[in-house]
């Protein structure tokens, strides 16, 4: 799968164009790359939520890829400052919520509260109308994007076939089969 067809199929499973996806296309960066713009903890932070969205079962999550870190590059390289401002505020707003709602710092709550919280957030971006991306739309963005182009994803997750190798046009499909990554 190209850097394309990625785009194309996050932008379809999260109803929005990916923010910063066409630096990331083109493998360009923007004029503020490379800044240190997070922590430690909030890496440790991007994780909690990527592994909420995608968890580990049988086969590996977020953490396993390593997405809070890469997340971080993104948003630093391949995102405008007004598109970082939102994300920063975003991030602000989930442990916000997580104190209003369970009395707790959302890298306390349990995985149930966690994916709780998460999933409210993710109804209320899909009802979000307005010229600038809600911030966990960004996330979820993010976290799909770094998750299945990560080698963790694409070998583990998706079913993978390294190229060059042999064309077979007639692959037999059973119903429950995981996609492809190349």
């Amino acid at each position: 799968m190209d850097r394309r067809d990625l785009l194309k199929m996050i932008a379809a499973a999260t109803g929005m164009a990916m923010v910063g996806g066409d630096l990331w296309a083109a493998d360009l960066k923007s004029a503020d790359a490379g800044k240190a713009l997070f922590t430690a903890p909030d890496i440790a932070f991007l994780d909690e939520i990527a592994e909420t969205i995608l968890p580990k079962t049988d086969t590996p999550g977020a953490k396993d890829a390593g997405c809070g870190a890469v997340m971080a590059v993104m948003v630093a390289d391949c995102y405008d400052l007004p598109q970082q401002t939102i994300f920063f505020e975003g991030l602000k707003t989930i442990k916000a919520l997580a104190k209003k709602q369970f009395g707790k710092d959302f890298m306390q709550l349990t995985a149930a509260q966690k994916h709780e919280l998460l999933s409210k957030l993710d109804q209320e971006a899909k009802q979000a109308s307005g010229p600038a991306p809600h911030y966990f739309i960004l996330l979820k963005q993010l976290t799909l994007m770094v998750f299945f182009t990560s080698k963790v994803g694409a070998t583990e997750v998706l079913r993978y076939v390294a190229i060059p190798g042999r064309y077979d046009g007639n692959l037999p499909y059973k119903k429950g089969d995981r996609a492809w990554a190349t």
